[in-house]
């Protein structure tokens, strides 16, 4: 079996990078951080996606010695000028809690109407080699942010996030399937593009 380091505890983050890579690295095994032992996480203080992904996937593979994965994401709202961004995991403070930051947002766009309440989540994926090697790709989901929380799937942003694809039905990307989620996403589609490298580093 083929193993994989993917620098996160979430586990259905964990879960999700399993059921992508698994559709190019057959047999593959995405471990986390509570499968290795304990080493200091690096601070994610770069200003972009990719550079904050490329430190954890760095420090993973130093540590573990597998081909490492880390992603950095984020919502990006058009009306808070692109913010939270790279601060979405901890825009309301800490500690982190995926409960007070949908609040905080929702609070913040109170009196935008539904026509400037557009959004996109953004992600990068650093993938890197014990031996150096190194590549990142970026994946971007559109969508507009809603008036309230629905649904009980995903994490994150995804129960005030409507995707451009389902705006008809208005499901949030927590009331989608992971199928579905995994196939609009931004983690999903940056995934899929990375996923061939992952398999060939394996082979």
């Amino acid at each position: 079996m083929s193993r994989v380091f993917l620098a996160s505890r979430n586990a259905k983050k964990l879960a999700e990078m399993q059921r992508i890579l698994a559709e190019h690295v057959p047999g593959v095994e995405v471990v986390g951080l509570d499968d290795v032992p304990a080493y200091d996480e690096p601070v994610e203080d770069e200003p972009d996606f990719a550079g904050n992904a490329l430190l954890k996937a760095r420090a993973g593979a130093r540590v573990t010695g597998l081909p490492s994965l880390a992603d950095d994401s984020g919502l990006c709202v058009d009306a808070l000028n692109g913010m939270p961004g790279v601060l979405s995991a901890r825009w309301s403070g800490p500690p982190k809690s995926d409960v007070r930051n949908n609040a905080l947002l929702l609070a913040q766009l109170s009196d935008v109407p539904d026509e400037r309440r557009g959004a996109h989540f953004a992600c990068a994926v650093a993938l890197v080699h014990p031996d150096g090697r190194e590549l990142v790709v970026e994946g971007r989901m559109d969508g507009r942010i809603i008036r309230e929380v629905r649904g009980d799937g995903g994490f994150g942003y995804d129960v005030v996030f409507v995707a451009d694809e389902h705006t008809d039905e208005g499901l949030t990307s927590a009331e989608l399937d992971p199928a579905e989620k995994d196939r609009i996403s931004h983690r999903g589609r940056a995934l899929r593009e990375l996923a061939p490298q992952v398999a060939g580093l394996l082979a």
